[in-house]
């Protein structure tokens, strides 16, 4: 059945919007065991400059730079770069004085800061960058987060963080708009150096949070900073159709995208905004080659160098991952569990038995890695194992192939543009930068260079006009 593509609501002037989040031991599980790749935290100095250079001469929007507040054993096997990693505005500052055009986006967390601390800090790299910061917004906690913070729940309900989340945002907006941007006069004859009429304390006494105000930063050059929220919940939705001005999110298929994208934009306009003012991007995790079959073998490669349980004896400290073995699979997959080699091919009476779980990942191995059961390149339970355990947004092929992707994605309506992922530094980011951001240029999805100096420019966003604080009503009027 084919995908209906909408009228698309908001058009980046036929352009996406591209960015890259940035993972400096990879986005792939074993890309920092790749031959050459990046493997070293305490190079990521280095390989920061590198990545953030290479993606300001490819042109790209931004960089995203996530962040998690816990660290623990098994995310070796999972999410690598999360083991230890720079603070995302310590990032995006040090970024900021070796670029000069590319947008820069930091995490903080709701509930694990305070309003007037991330305001001033976002005012002041957005002035130190130009106008390229930008501040993307977790609602909400987790376990190993709240331990390290003082706390010992799990964030509260989805309300009540949804409403902490709904007052941070205000507040930073507010804050910011505390300084008009003529506030400075620095008229040396007459000795006055601000106009203090235009800079307005904000007396916000709130729910979560009371502050005075006003920030003792100017307003930031973009006036007011964009905001991105990840998330896809009934709340989350809501609140970045209401506060989002970058909504990122990862549709499992094309279909649910276009679906996504077309209610996103309605949400937009129901919380009295356009529909462009919200950008929809998709995390994406290009594995390229030169060729097609170039990027298969790539992908196997990484797939041997996935770490699985293959019955041998293993410290149980070390937090390996309960889904990476022959056992595990064949029980998802609806089979009694016989004695299987993880690199032992799968036979086609063996596939003919695989529950829907089974036949998906089928499919998913044959996408990543063109292997088929039966073929000249069989299936393998490793690649099943693997596909599996990643569910990542993984496309694999050569320039052409991934450019293919990303144009019917933004032509059918799914998304305004793409996060790009690495499966490992600095090789395969490289190849992006070299093969395929030039087939998109040529397909007039990108320009060559820069068109705007600020993230809200990359975004197509116009300088907001300054709202003068006034004080808010107390926070049950402050919600969604």
């Amino acid at each position: 059945m084919t995908t209906p593509t909408p009228a698309r609501t908001f058009e980046c002037n036929g352009q996406l919007v591209l960015g890259a989040m940035v993972r400096t031991l990879g986005a792939f599980p074993s890309g920092w065991r790749y031959p050459g790749a990046h493997k070293n935290p305490a190079n990521d100095p280095a390989a920061l400059k590198r990545l953030a250079r290479t993606a300001e001469k490819a042109g790209l929007d931004f960089l995203f730079l996530g962040d998690w507040l816990s660290s623990s054993s098994d995310l070796e096997y999972t999410e690598p770069s999360l083991l230890a990693r720079i603070d995302p505005f310590s990032s995006a500052a040090y970024l900021a004085a070796v670029t000069n055009r590319i947008g820069l986006i930091a995490t903080a967390s709701t509930a694990h800061s305070e309003p007037y601390a991330i305001a001033r800090a976002a005012a002041s790299i957005d002035r130190l960058s130009g106008g390229r910061f930008g501040l993307n917004l977790t609602v909400g906690t987790d376990p190993r987060a709240s331990a390290n913070f003082g706390r010992t729940d799990a964030g509260g309900s989805d309300d009540n963080r949804f409403e902490t989340g709904v007052e941070f945002v205000r507040l930073l907006r507010s804050l910011w708009d505390s300084w008009d941007d003529d506030a400075v006069v620095a008229d040396a004859k007459r000795g006055i150096l601000v106009d203090h009429s235009l800079v307005d304390p904000i007396d916000h006494q709130g729910r979560r949070f009371s502050v005075a105000g006003p920030l003792n930063a100017l307003r930031p050059v973009q006036g007011q900073i964009p905001v991105v929220h990840a998330g896809v919940s009934v709340r989350a939705r809501e609140f970045a159709a209401a506060h989002a001005d970058i909504h990122v999110v990862a549709p499992s298929s094309l279909g649910d995208a276009v679906t996504f994208y077309r209610q996103a934009k309605q949400r937009a306009v129901a919380a009295g905004r356009a529909p462009g003012d919200v950008t929809i991007v998709t995390p994406i995790l290009p594995i390229v080659g030169e060729t097609r079959q170039a990027a298969f073998s790539l992908y196997d490669e990484l797939v041997e160098l996935v770490p699985l349980d293959d019955g041998s004896p293993r410290d149980p400290s070390l937090g390996f991952p309960q889904n990476r073995s022959a056992a595990t699979f064949l029980r998802s997959v609806g089979l009694p569990l016989l004695e299987r080699s993880v690199d032992e091919p799968v036979s086609i009476a063996t596939a003919e038995r695989f529950n829907a779980v089974g036949q998906r990942l089928l499919e998913v191995v044959q996408s990543r890695a063109g292997r088929t059961v039966g073929g000249a390149r069989p299936v393998t339970f490793r690649h099943l194992i693997v596909a599996q355990a990643v569910p990542a947004p993984i496309v694999v092929g050569s320039a052409t192939d991934i450019a293919d992707h990303l144009e019917r994605w933004f032509r059918a309506g799914a998304a305004d543009g793409f996060a790009i992922q690495s499966a490992f530094l600095h090789e395969q980011f490289d190849a992006f930068a070299q093969l395929v951001v030039p087939e998109l240029i040529g397909r007039g999805l990108m320009n060559e260079g820069y068109d705007a100096k600020t993230l809200r420019g990359h975004l197509r966003l116009t300088k907001p006009v300054r709202q003068a604080p006034v004080a808010p009503e107390v926070a049950p009027n402050w919600v969604i």
